[in-house]
C-alpha cells in the first residue's frame, strides 16, 4: 500500500500546464484539502505558477511548502495529513496522533506525532519521530498513512501510563481492529523496545480476571448454564456446510443455535478475525443464530441467559 503522499508520474499527464488548478484539486480532493509544494513540482508544476496562486489567495500556507487549497478551516484529518506532507515522502502520522486517528484514544494534543526515516528533524506544530518502518507496520486508515494498529499502541506504549494503555487496548478489542501481524509478533519483532514491557504488563492485567484461556471461559460458562437449567448444547460439535468443517463451541441443534466464546482478541491477526466472519456467514446463510459471549458479559450472566432463554422457547 503507498504511504508516502507519492504522486504517479502519469498524472500529470492527465493535465496540461494550463490545468494546475485541477492538479491542486485533484490532491485537494485526494488530501483532505492539503497539497504539499513539493507533490506540484514533481508534478511538472513551475514555482512560479505555484507562488501566483499563493499570492492571489488560493493556496494558503499551514506549514512551510504546505497548503491549504482556497481556505484555511482544514478538518482534523486536513491538519493530520498537512503535517505528513510537511515532513515529506515517506512520512506518517504515529503514536498519539495514530491512536486518536484509529480511534482507540481520544487526543486533544495540538502538536502532531508523525514517523519519518529521513528528513527534517524539527517542524513547527510537529513532533518528529525518526524510524524507517517495515512495509508491514505501514498502512492508510481514511486516507492518511499512518502505522499500523499493533505499531500504533506499540509506540503509545512509551508515551502514556499503564491505565491508559489498558483503556486504548479494550477500545482496540471493541473496535476489531486487526492486523496482519497482531501485538504478539511486533513484541517477538522487538522484545526490547521502549515500549514493550509496558505492553505485555497491561495484556497481563487485562487477561487477569479476563479468562486467560478458551478452556476457562467454556467452563465457566458452562458452569453457568447448567445453573440456568436451560436445556443442554451439544459442546464441540461438527457441522458440515458447504463443504466447509465448522466446530461451533455450543450448538442447539434443533433450534439451529450456536454461541460461540469469544476470548480477548489482543493477540489475534487480521485472518482470524476475517476467518471469524466468513464462518458467521456461512452459519447465518444456513439458517443458524450465532451469538458471540466474551467473558466480561459472564461477570452480568442475567441479560445473557435471559437473551438464550427467550431464543430457546
Amino acid at each position: 500500500m503507498r504511504n508516502d503522499c507519492r504522486i504517479d508520474t502519469e498524472i500529470w499527464g492527465r493535465f496540461n500546464t494550463r490545468d494546475l488548478d485541477a492538479l491542486i484539486s485533484w490532491f485537494a480532493n485526494r488530501q483532505h484539502g492539503a497539497v504539499g509544494r513539493w507533490q506540484l513540482l514533481a508534478a511538472g508544476a513551475g514555482a512560479r505558477a505555484i507562488d501566483h496562486r499563493v499570492a492571489r489567495g488560493q493556496l494558503l500556507p499551514v506549514h512551510h511548502g504546505v497548503y491549504a487549497v482556497g481556505h484555511r478551516n482544514l478538518s482534523r484529518l486536513g491538519r493530520w495529513m498537512a503535517a505528513i506532507l510537511a515532513c515529506g515522502p515517506g512520512a506518517l502520522l504515529s503514536h498519539c496522533s495514530a491512536a486518536a486517528l484509529w480511534g482507540m484514544r481520544p487526543s486533544a494534543a495540538t502538536r502532531i506525532d508523525v514517523t519519518i526515516h529521513g528528513g527534517p528533524r524539527k517542524r513547527a506544530g510537529i513532533v518528529v519521530h525518526r524510524g524507517a518502518l517495515p512495509s508491514d507496520e505501514i498502512t492508510e486508515h481514511q486516507g492518511i498513512p499512518v502505522t499500523t494498529v499493533s505499531r500504533t499502541l506499540l509506540d503509545l506504549a512509551s508515551q502514556i501510563g499503564a491505565q491508559a494503555l489498558e483503556c486504548a487496548l479494550r477500545e482496540a478489542d471493541v473496535l476489531r481492529l486487526t492486523d496482519d501481524h497482531g501485538l504478539e509478533d511486533l513484541l517477538a519483532r522487538y522484545p526490547r523496545k521502549r515500549g514493550a514491557k509496558a505492553i505485555r504488563a497491561a495484556l497481563t492485567e487485562l487477561q487477569a480476571g479476563q479468562g486467560r484461556t478458551k478452556r476457562e471461559l467454556e467452563a465457566r460458562f458452562k458452569s453457568l448454564l447448567f445453573a440456568e437449567n436451560l436445556p443442554r448444547p451439544e459442546f464441540n460439535a461438527t457441522l458440515e456446510l458447504d463443504g466447509t468443517t465448522i466446530e461451533p463451541d455450543c450448538l442447539w441443534r434443533k433450534q439451529r443455535l450456536i454461541v460461540e466464546l469469544d476470548s480477548h482478541a489482543y493477540h489475534r491477526t487480521r485472518a482470524a478475525f476475517e476467518a471469524d466472519r466468513e464462518r458467521d456467514r456461512i452459519l447465518t446463510r444456513a439458517g443458524y443464530r450465532v451469538i458471540r459471549v466474551t467473558w466480561k458479559q459472564l461477570d452480568r450472566p442475567k441479560p445473557v441467559f435471559a437473551d438464550l432463554r427467550a431464543l430457546l422457547n
